[in-house]
């Protein structure tokens, strides 16, 4: 998806004069247009991996991290993988009202994405705006087996056989270790991917008063309904009052993810859940551009289930329904629910205007579309060494479009477009941190620097940054900083 500049930079003389000064310095933005070009992820897997499973250090120094491991377990009934879980909390929050977990598929190489996705600054403005802390696991799986086999992921993705204990115990570890004794009570936020999304619904089954909404990816228990070792789990009448949105690529069609997705939304509808579907057109098993469809479906979920502010209670509220919207399945038009004509029963539900309007874009073209303005970068500072001019800074990520790099400007005129060239492999829109096959930051992260190598001499230089949306929207520029 493209968009015109012309528009995305009107709102200001800023932003005017930012382009002028990157068209004049030759710098052009690379941005997705058309449909984005994907790797499978047998292609994946064939690529050199120069990262395993950490540990990675972050993009930015916002926030607290906390990494608890736990070892393989041989006592029955307990975990038989090890495991890390990954913890970000917001700066400055005074009390954590949810966990939001991000939790990956099956195969080495997703569990290897699972090790990064608690560093995506893109997630952590979803964690930060709700002061939720945000959860990456990664299962140590010792193989690509699916199936109750020594080291395989079915050991993990089956919370009944010994995850969910081992998750249950880290918010009690992670609560005691913050300090914030309220995360082992809090509700949660579940995003799963894949296997990920088995685990987060079979978890739903079992613990359906914790949960405030929950976004499958190409997962849920559905898809292992032939699978003889994984017992269906038995689903309580609280399990459909959970916020449910399922999504699949079009290209997975015939295969277990897409029909087990389209399975689950048909037979929670049945029974009045507020769920939803939502194919992408554009991809197969990968998780594409899915994050801006589930970022403000899980927001508008949170607003309306989350305690209030201030609150001591951890009970859920209700889902609202007087805002939703409703749309035939496999459709791609949503109305408000007062004027849907069609079967209630077997309607796409949507939690408001919001959702359904990036919804039905999400699923003609597997994207949505975005002019949201990001925050300018902040400490920005410059350190001269040699020839060189370090300039270093931080930021944080716009809530719709995530960050998609930086320019650094010289005296009112860009020098430098971070990331320099556009990623080798693409499974969505790019972003500064990457984007892998599992909706998780590339490891190694790229710095929030750059070292100018051609500085003018005799004069003073003044630097400053300006932040792109992955939509490729500019910020208003730091707060500039000289270097003498």
């Amino acid at each position: 998806m493209s968009m015109n500049s012309s528009k995305l930079f009107a709102s200001g003389i800023k932003r005017r004069s930012f382009m002028t000064g990157l068209a004049a310095s030759g710098l052009g933005l690379w941005t997705a247009s058309g449909p984005t070009p994907v790797l499978s992820q047998q292609q994946a897997t064939a690529e050199k991996i120069a990262w395993t499973w950490g540990p990675f250090g972050s993009s930015d120094d916002v926030g607290r991290y906390y990494e608890i491991e736990y070892p393989a377990s041989s006592a029955a009934g307990e975990l038989q993988l090890a495991v890390s879980y990954k913890y970000w909390l917001p700066p400055g929050v005074q009390r954590i009202r949810g966990v939001i977990m991000h939790q990956h598929g099956a195969s080495i190489l997703a569990a290897q994405g699972g090790a990064t996705a608690v560093y995506d600054l893109h997630w952590q403005a979803l964690a930060k705006k709700w002061d939720c802390a945000l959860l990456g696991p990664s299962y140590r799986v010792l193989n690509d087996g699916i199936g109750l086999i020594p080291g395989g992921s079915e050991l993990w993705f089956d919370p009944r056989i010994g995850s969910e204990k081992t998750y249950l115990r880290s918010l009690e570890d992670v609560a005691e270790r913050s300090g914030h004794s309220e995360i082992a009570v809090v509700p949660w936020i579940f995003w799963g991917h894949s296997a990920g999304g088995i685990w987060a619904n079979t978890m739903s089954t079992l613990h359906p008063e914790r949960i405030a909404a929950i976004f499958l990816r190409s997962g849920t228990a559905a898809m292992f309904r032939d699978k003889p070792e994984f017992r269906q789990p038995s689903i309580p009448e609280a399990v459909y009052t959970i916020p449910t949105m399922t999504n699949a690529g079009v290209q997975e069609k015939g295969h277990e993810p897409w029909e087990g997705s389209i399975a689950t939304f048909k037979e929670y509808r049945e029974r009045g859940a507020p769920i939803g579907f939502a194919p992408d057109p554009r991809t197969a098993h990968q998780t594409g551009d899915s994050r801006y469809l589930a970022i403000p479906f899980l927001d508008a979920c949170m607003a309306m289930r989350l305690p209030e502010k201030g609150v001591t209670s951890n009970a859920l509220r209700p889902v609202e329904h007087a805002q939703a919207w409703l749309a035939e399945a496999m459709s791609a038009t949503a109305v408000p629910a007062a004027q849907f004509r069609g079967d209630v029963k077997k309607a796409v539900w949507l939690p408001n205007e919001r959702v359904a309007l990036a919804w039905m874009q999400y699923v003609q073209q597997g994207t949505v579309a975005t002019s949201e303005i990001p925050p300018a970068p902040f400490s920005v500072s410059v350190k001269t060494s040699g020839k060189c001019n370090e300039i270093t800074w931080n930021a944080e990520s716009g809530f719709e479009a995530g960050i998609g790099g930086f320019v650094v400007m010289r005296n009112g005129r860009g020098i430098a477009r971070l990331p320099e060239r556009p990623p080798d492999r693409l499974f969505g829109r790019p972003l500064f941190q990457g984007l892998s096959y599992h909706d998780t930051p590339e490891a190694p992260y790229p710095r929030m620097s750059y070292c100018d190598t051609t500085v003018p001499a005799g004069r003073k230089n003044e630097y400053s940054v300006i932040t792109l949306s992955s939509a490729g929207v500019a910020s208003d520029p730091s707060k500039s900083v000289i270097a003498e």
